[in-house]
């Protein structure tokens, strides 16, 4: 039986179908994930809302909380996955929440392992940005924004939790974007200078905070 015939199916227990589909989507999920965690290289994508390239691995909050310890030790063994990717995930974090699903990522990771990661920049230059992606902002998803971060305290957040932190894009305190080459196929983040379609001629109306999260030991 599909979801939704299972939804419609199951009136007479008085429970919302957003519930139901809840619950059938992340047992489903759990034993995806689970028949997964021996592929190699085993790459996750945080919260990735059905977007994510060949060879990354789709999760969601359903059935892989960053939060929750429990949906990660029924899904993975400590020090073994390659490489996490989550694009604006931690802003919906409070920092010491942040805090906490850094150091999980950092303990799933294997040696050698990173984390790239991105979120709205609070030092870009623009106030119609700031005023999108601010905590209760005009954006889709910001009025559950916890944090508008800048580049000093994301890549501090990232360090306390023990990685070593490489810094790709971002706006420094003077208004002047900084950026390296950095490979999408070690993680893509579309809300980037080069993949948000948002910035045209010579414009950089739309970027991120982007930074790698490096677990070398």
């Amino acid at each position: 039986m599909g979801m939704k015939q299972l939804i419609a199916a199951t009136p007479v227990l008085n429970v919302p179908a957003r519930w139901i589909y809840r619950r059938v989507k992340a047992r489903r999920g759990r034993r995806r994930l689970k028949r997964l965690k021996n592929v190699s290289p085993l790459r996750l994508v945080i919260g990735a809302g059905g977007i994510f390239d060949p060879g990354w691995i789709e999760t969601d909050i359903e059935y892989l909380d960053l939060l929750n310890p429990r949906d990660w030790e029924a899904c993975f063994r400590r020090a073994s996955i390659d490489a996490i990717l989550a694009e604006h995930v931690w802003e919906h974090l409070t920092i010491e929440d942040g805090l906490a699903a850094g150091r999980r990522c950092f303990e799933y990771l294997r040696p050698g392992g990173y984390l790239r990661v991105a979120v709205p920049d609070g030092l870009h230059p623009d106030p119609s940005y700031i005023a999108y992606v601010r905590p209760g902002g005009t954006g889709p998803g910001a009025a559950d924004h916890k944090v508008l971060y800048d580049h000093g305290m994301f890549a501090d957040l990232f360090q306390r939790a023990g990685f070593r932190v490489e810094l790709l894009e971002y706006f420094d305190t003077s208004g002047t974007f900084r950026g390296r080459d950095w490979n999408p196929e070690d993680g893509k983040i579309v809300r980037s200078s080069r993949f948000d379609d948002r910035n045209r001629d010579g414009r950089l109306n739309y970027t991120s905070i982007i930074l790698d999260a490096w677990k070398d030991v």
